[in-house]
């Protein structure tokens, strides 16, 4: 049974219960509240997606934020992202390795955010070694073998690199609306 506050009814749970009447759901702040994400909804919101907000450390202490393809690993809690040398985020986060992945949900309301050190690679420097095959292996359409040599030959020419981040920390929320009656 749902109680009744001064911000509205709440449910046994004490949160926020839905508003039975259209004017209650038009009161602005009167719909659920979003609920925290368990660590395996969080993962799975990390492995279905693809693209995310990288947030690092400038050197002024504000946050420079790009948008990026990324690889979620959950057995080894590792976030990799493929680069180049040259980029403003690898620079800063070789300097200062803090990092965020911010990635949304299906709704406005629903995300993950993954928090860790990061860890830049090496140049790949030759074809086929060891950056140029994890970079590889992040390529969502895997170049068959006769284009693979191409490939790795271009990753070199494009002085890529993979940015690790060991995440530390996952949180996150999504926000379920009831469906109307």
């Amino acid at each position: 049974m749902d109680a009744i506050e001064k911000d509205g009814p709440v449910n046994a749970g004490g949160n926020k219960a839905a508003p039975s009447s259209e004017e209650e759901r038009q009161r602005p702040g009167a719909g659920p509240a979003p609920r925290a994400l368990a660590e395996e909804e969080l993962s799975r919101l990390l492995s279905e997606q693809r693209f995310g907000t990288l947030a690092g450390v400038r050197r002024s202490g504000h946050p420079h934020m790009s948008t990026v393809l990324y690889h979620w690993d959950p057995e080894k809690r590792v976030l990799r992202v493929p680069s180049t040398a040259g980029r403003l985020k690898v620079r800063q986060l070789r300097r200062d390795p803090h990092a965020a992945l911010h990635v949304s949900g299906p709704d406005v309301w629903s995300f993950a955010v993954a928090e860790g050190e990061a860890e830049v690679s090496e140049v790949t420097a030759v074809p086929g070694d060891a950056v140029g095959r994890e970079l590889l292996a992040l390529m969502p359409d895997r170049p068959d073998s006769s284009d693979e040599a191409a490939f790795l030959e271009q990753m070199v020419a494009e002085r890529r690199v993979v940015i690790r981040i060991e995440v530390s920390r996952l949180y996150g929320t999504a926000l379920e609306i009831p469906a109307e009656n």
